[in-house]
């Protein structure tokens, strides 16, 4: 397990290149994947939660310019990771933010750790490309660095 140290005011303990930490995705619906069995696919994950102002704002922004931009590709995939959240205020934010792609359960917080330290803010986004490895990282909103995730992704997803 990596040490929870923070060189880059960023609250990530995982860098680019890194293998992407393991874990269960907890589906709303009850249903359970490993993030491993998504290889061969491009992962965009979304740390968020229900009380966060900035995820309640970005949402809709990562509705329109990821999930509805690149969810008909069969190798891409978002979902949202709910940091400390009761599946009951995880269908409460789905509802209030009116989003298409899945917010999934993390009520331990274990998921947010594999990948940020403990104390670190929530709004963050991880992608993952098709061989498992990280390739970008990002923190709150910052427009330049979302329009080079979109190339970023456009590339990954190159025939």
């Amino acid at each position: 397990m990596k040490e929870e140290t923070d060189n880059r005011d960023t609250g990530f303990i995982v860098a680019v290149g890194d293998p992407a930490p393991d874990f269960q995705i907890h589906y709303q619906d009850g249903n359970t994947q490993s993030l491993k069995s998504l290889r061969g696919k491009v992962v965009l994950i979304q740390f968020a939660a229900s009380w966060c102002k900035v995820c309640q704002d970005i949402m809709p922004l990562m509705e329109r310019e990821f999930n509805l931009r690149y969810k008909s590709h069969p190798d891409f995939t978002l979902f949202a990771v709910c940091r400390g959240q009761t599946p009951e205020e995880v269908q409460q934010f789905a509802e209030k933010v009116k989003v298409t792609y899945p917010l999934t359960l993390d009520e331990d917080e274990s998921i947010f750790r594999l990948y940020a330290l403990a104390k670190a803010g929530v709004t963050r986004n991880v992608l993952i490309d098709k061989d498992g490895k990280i390739v970008y990282l990002t923190r709150l909103y910052n427009e330049q660095e979302f329009a080079q995730l979109n190339k970023t992704i456009d590339s990954l997803l190159q025939p």
